[in-house]
């Protein structure tokens, strides 16, 4: 089974929208505990985290920006993105990912950039979309109080999807810019619901 098609296979997606924020609980206990601190705070700054910086964590970027907005609560957010390589930086998103989101209303314009030591003191909130990106971020993590801002992106997607890592769709087709998409969604959503949510 090839990579895409493994997560494919982890990440099933049930497209019906879960509509009870209250009621959600993060998957990971690391993740619940943090969240539970900031939840109600009167500024949250979250920072997106995968490899390059021009599929995954942009998306995450541009969903959650959306969601903010939409609930007319962006002054109470610091949304950014970055990536543990250094592949990209300075470049826009994949155009692949670009034109998928626009479709839904997202127009990604972050230029890519590499996490920086700095980021682990600027953010409350590190989120990254798979295992290897959250492991990189721990090693990067210049304390262990700095460590523990890092959780994973897939706490955060509803349980009814079973997701256990958001795929990284560079390699493949429409697909698994779609999957990506849906995923961010939910995950991002039940994030900010989580984070506006003062009883956790």
């Amino acid at each position: 089974m090839g990579g895409f098609a493994f997560y494919a296979y982890l990440c099933i997606i049930k497209l019906t929208h879960m509509s009870t924020p209250q009621l959600f609980t993060p998957a990971d206990p690391r993740a619940q505990r943090l969240i539970a601190s900031l939840a109600g705070k009167d500024k949250v700054s979250i920072l997106f985290v995968c490899l390059g910086n021009i599929c995954r964590s942009p998306a995450a970027e541009g969903v959650m920006h959306a969601i903010v907005d939409s609930h007319d609560d962006s002054a109470r957010f610091v949304i950014d993105s970055a990536g543990t390589g250094n592949y990209h930086i300075g470049d826009l998103p994949d155009h692949r990912m670009r034109l998928h989101a626009r479709r839904r209303g997202y127009e990604l314009t972050h230029r890519c950039r590499q996490v920086t030591e700095s980021d682990f003191d600027r953010f409350d909130l590190i989120i990254a979309m798979d295992g290897s990106n959250f492991a990189n971020l721990r090693r990067l993590a210049p304390s262990p109080e700095a460590e523990d801002k890092v959780v994973e992106m897939a706490a955060f997607v509803s349980k009814a999807m079973r997701c256990y890592a958001i795929p990284d769709p560079y390699y493949e087709g429409a697909e698994g810019f779609e999957l990506v998409l849906d995923l961010l969604e939910s995950g991002c959503d039940n994030l900010y619901n989580c984070l506006s949510t003062k009883e956790q």
